[in-house]
């Protein structure tokens, strides 16, 4: 087993639009995960083996060494404290954005520049906090899990931190975007100590996984 090489993703968009890539680079998964309730999937490589975990929990089986390569959208990255870890590859997947969205009705006479306190709604307090701090507005952070377009709308905070896609989901709950925070993608990350013992296998999926990034 110490020749094996386990890589962690995350259900839903990241295991979606990764596991083409992982095809093109000659690793495929053995079982439909979308059939299977198994969390350690085998791939069509004996040696290599895949766990689909929670996004949340990405970057701690990878520091840990419980896995030797993850995929995880920057935004966990970011939010997550004291993950060493290299980060040799963005693979331009799972893109959008991280915004801050408040009611249309306030957008529309709104100027952020004007912000001097604010509650805000979000998962990502950590990032939220850096953000606003480096702005000097004063911000009371409320951390919630899910939903986070209805709690403007039920009086839980005045806005939200959240990441963007369409837009879609925003609209459809008479919310705006009104200021980015930053650009989102997926990144490959690998734990340090697995890349000194793995470095030559490590290193191929690496230039593997590379050659099918989008220019």
């Amino acid at each position: 087993m110490n020749d094996t090489i386990t890589i962690a993703l995350s259900k839903g968009r990241i295991l979606e639009e990764s596991m083409p890539l992982f095809a093109a680079a000659g690793i495929r998964l053995a079982e439909d995960p979308a059939k299977s309730r198994k969390l350690i999937l085998p791939s069509n490589e004996p040696e290599v083996r895949f766990l689909v975990i929670r996004a949340s929990d990405v970057p701690t089986y990878v520091s840990w060494g419980a896995a030797d390569l993850g995929v995880s959208g920057k935004d966990v990255l970011l939010e997550q404290e004291n993950m060493d870890l290299y980060e040799p590859l963005d693979l331009k997947i799972g893109i959008c954005r991280m915004s801050v969205a408040e009611p249309a009705t306030l957008a529309a006479q709104d100027r952020p520049a004007n912000w001097e306190r604010v509650r805000i709604a979000t998962k990502y307090p950590r990032i939220t906090k850096g953000f606003f701090q480096a702005r000097g507005i004063q911000t009371e952070i409320i951390k919630l899990y899910g939903s986070m377009e209805l709690a403007p709308l039920v009086g839980l905070a005045d806005r939200i931190v959240d990441l963007v896609s369409t837009g879609r989901t925003l609209q459809e709950n008479g919310l705006a975007e009104v200021e980015q925070i930053m650009p989102i993608s997926s990144r490959l990350v690998v734990n340090r100590a697995a890349m000194k013992r793995k470095r030559g296998r490590i290193e191929q999926i690496i230039q593997q996984l590379e050659a099918q990034i989008p220019a």
